[in-house]
């Protein structure tokens, strides 16, 4: 062969109407040239000829077509049709009659104009005239679809549509509207342990107590319960009246200062409060002081002369954990003097050995003092019997048990419920009214008060066992006083408290092979991790991955940035990228009619789906955080291996349509069923995710169901997640790795 004529393929001409054009012309001079070769492996760009003898060559499609014929002047007409047709308008049938010569037979005569009509004419339309009879035009029309991948068009058009099963969906709250118990309903009261007022939050004390609740807070929102999380900085004490003197300012002033500092934190780790107050309130001095006078008068407090610590250096007594030294049971050189933090073991402050203040390193001196003790020994066998039931019942973690049965095993005694400090709920006692509440009497008395300012109709959640399931989070250092020394005051008092229902606690995050210190400032405080500039989804996400449940776990920056590109990105953002996109350039981001019939393998899709929705429903409700996290992202993953079996591509959109459909509209809903099951740990991304399907928040169900309907409009996809830079590394290491930074 002496001529090579070359088609194009869609990887070199973009615009299939061009193509299909182009190739028709091609082909069909090859029916006319002898010894010619139609080749699709060619160097050329375009359709082109070759002749091989001479190296005569054409790169132009016309060009060839007049090449064959030797025929090389077509009418001004002819130029305008194809000039029309790239424009976009349309040309009926009737129109090109008239541009076309026939034969007396009525056929199309073989000529160079009448075949660039009707290749422009299919190239366009995809079709042939019907009166087109001519045998090398219907071999060349057979030989070119070869060459082309005829595309889809969707007619569908984007107009604003939403189309969704509305009794699914979560219909939001007036915020303006109190949140009380609700007869016939589940009624879920939330509370996270009170973080301390004196400094700022590092990220286990965060993942510890207000994130874990908040998670579930939202879990328990999005399941249609009824629920109140309340929450609020615990400002009285030894330890801010001490600060206070450090910082040279007042208790008060102190307290406003981290308050606020507290708030802003919270706020950008976006947890979702629905009352953030502080116990620095009248509603805490008179909830308190109430509760102290009943269990005086049922005959529950006592009086003892007890032998404290006092510091000669600033002339002042020292509460426990001021006090540090040597622990007597494991010699942990940084023991307080209420509890060692590497052995957990409760202490009292004379255990201690080579005792020293905290505030000036000067040496304790023992002092007598007359005290009020809460007289737990007189309440112990309700006490065991309350726990015993109430941690059975309410599936508390198996720290808190351990913690807990330890105390109580240890038998119970007296404990001191009064300090000798200023800045604190007053003891409404005549005698001892120079003296305040401890503050572990105190704190957990602040749930209550911070519920009452919150809403007047206060005992409706806190004198209400019947109707109210009390959930708590906090670390396990918190436990006992929680488990025995707050349930014990409301059994005392003689009134019908609602109690504790199940207990959430966590072990300790340690920081790079390290531990987090406030006092010494190591570790990520939560006033500085937005300063790296990662969403908050993103660090709650690790953090929620990483939450201590049941033994220690580190924080450590290569393992976050891993997470982040590995799992969010590489999973979750990937999963619902890849649909979005392909609804926004196939569909017009209009969900197609679809069936699951037309789906290979949905009943095992489904079947998978539910059982991990299932399983991801029962840990939650156990408040295994981790492993729902963990289930969530299971689901990600199926979605993704959904769209491998299926190969959503091109192909699949163009040669098998309806099958094309039914895998978009299956994944859609799987992206927002997989939205809702986030939620609680990443709220900000599931809101993009919202935004982005066009719809509505979905409640958490336990079945895959399909809530987005056919013509629902989508938004354009956004990007969830961006890739960390692994040089980020060191540099955050050592940028976090001294003192907190106000």
């Amino acid at each position: 062969m002496s001529t090579i004529i070359t088609v194009s393929n869609d990887k070199l001409i973009k615009d299939e109407k061009v193509l299909r054009a182009y190739n028709l012309k091609v082909i069909l001079a090859s029916k006319l040239i002898t010894k010619s070769e139609v080749s699709t492996d060619a160097s050329f760009l375009t359709p082109g000829l070759l002749d091989t003898k001479t190296g005569f060559s054409l790169f132009n499609a016309n060009s060839i077509l007049k090449y064959a014929f030797k025929e090389f002047d077509v009418s001004a007409q002819i130029d305008d049709l194809e000039k029309s047709l790239i424009s976009g308008a349309e040309v009926s049938e009737q129109e090109l009659s008239q541009l076309l010569t026939k034969e007396e037979s009525g056929n199309v005569s073989k000529s160079v104009s009448n075949w660039i009509v009707l290749a422009n004419y299919y190239g366009f339309h995809n079709k042939l005239p019907e009166n087109v009879f001519d045998k090398e035009v219907l071999e060349a029309f057979e030989e070119v679809k070869k060459t082309v991948k005829n595309k889809r068009v969707i007619t569908s058009q984007r107009d604003g549509t939403v189309s969704y099963e509305k009794s699914n969906v979560i219909i939001p709250t007036d915020p303006k509207v109190e949140i009380l118990p609700k007869d016939g309903e589940r009624n879920v009261l939330i509370t996270s342990a009170l973080p301390y007022v004196n400094n700022v939050p590092h990220l286990g004390n965060i993942v510890g107590s207000v994130l874990s609740a908040d998670i579930y807070s939202r879990y328990c929102k999005n399941r249609g319960y009824n629920t109140l999380f309340v929450c609020g900085t615990d400002e009285y004490g030894t330890a801010t009246e001490t600060k206070a003197i450090e910082d040279k300012c007042t208790p008060q002033e102190l307290c406003d200062k981290y308050h606020q500092v507290h708030k802003k934190v919270y706020e950008w780790f976006q947890i979702g409060f629905d009352k953030f107050g502080r116990t620095t309130t009248e509603k805490q001095t008179e909830i308190a002081q109430d509760i102290f006078l009943k269990l005086n008068e049922n005959g529950y407090l006592e009086e003892q002369s007890m032998k404290q610590l006092y510091c000669p250096e600033h002339k002042g007594y020292l509460a426990d954990r001021y006090v540090e030294g040597e622990c007597p049971k494991c010699h942990y050189e940084d023991a307080r003097g209420d509890q060692c933090d590497k052995c957990g073991s409760l202490l009292d402050p004379f255990e201690l050995i080579n005792p020293r203040c905290k505030l000036d390193s000067g040496k304790p001196e023992p002092k007598f003092s007359d005290h009020i003790f809460l007289s737990l020994n007189k309440l112990e066998s309700e006490i065991k019997d309350w726990a015993a039931e109430a941690s059975e019942k309410g599936s508390w973690s198996k720290n808190s048990k351990t913690i807990t049965n330890s105390w109580l095993k240890e038998g119970l005694n007296p404990r001191c419920i009064t300090r000798d400090l200023k800045w604190g709920t007053p003891v409404p006692l005549e005698k001892y009214n120079d003296k305040v509440l401890y503050v572990w009497f105190d704190a957990p008395i602040g749930y209550v008060s911070i519920t009452a300012n919150y809403t007047d109709n206060w005992e409706k959640w806190w004198k209400n066992p019947e109707n109210v399931q009390l959930y708590q989070f906090m670390g396990k250092d918190n436990v006992p006083f929680h488990t025995v020394i707050f349930p014990g005051s409301l059994i005392g008092t003689r009134e019908n408290w609602t109690k504790l229902h199940h207990l959430s606690t966590t072990e300790y995050l340690q920081y790079e092979n390290g531990k987090f210190s406030k006092s010494r400032g190591v570790g990520v405080f939560g006033n500085n991790a937005q300063d790296i500039g990662v969403s908050p989804s993103v660090w709650r996400y690790y953090l929620a991955s990483m939450r201590p449940e049941t033994s220690d776990s580190q924080f450590s920056w290569n393992d976050f940035v891993t997470r982040n590109n590995s799992e969010l990105l590489a999973n979750l953002g990937n999963f619902v990228n890849r649909i979005v996109k392909f609804v926004n350039s196939k569909y017009n981001n209009v969900i197609p009619e679809f069936s699951t019939k037309d789906l290979p393998n949905y009943d095992i899709l489904k079947e998978d789906v539910d059982k991990l929705l299932t399983s991801y429903v029962n840990e939650m409700e156990q408040a295994h955080l981790k492993k729902g996290l963990e289930i969530a992202m299971l689901i990600s993953a199926r979605g993704n291996q959904f769209l491998q079996e299926n190969k959503l591509d091109n192909n699949l959109f163009t040669n098998s349509p309806k099958h094309a459909d039914a895998v978009v509209g299956c994944g859609l809903n799987l992206i927002y069923t997989l939205a809702s099951t986030i939620a609680p740990y990443m709220p900000e991304t599931s809101e993009k995710i919202y935004e982005i399907l066009n719809v509505p928040a979905l409640k958490i169900s336990t079945e895959f169901n399909l809530n987005l309907k056919p013509s629902h409009n989508i938004n354009d996809a956004q990007y969830l997640f961006t890739r960390i830079d692994e040089k980020n590394v060191d540099l955050w290491r050592e940028k976090f790795g001294g003192k907190q930074v106000l």
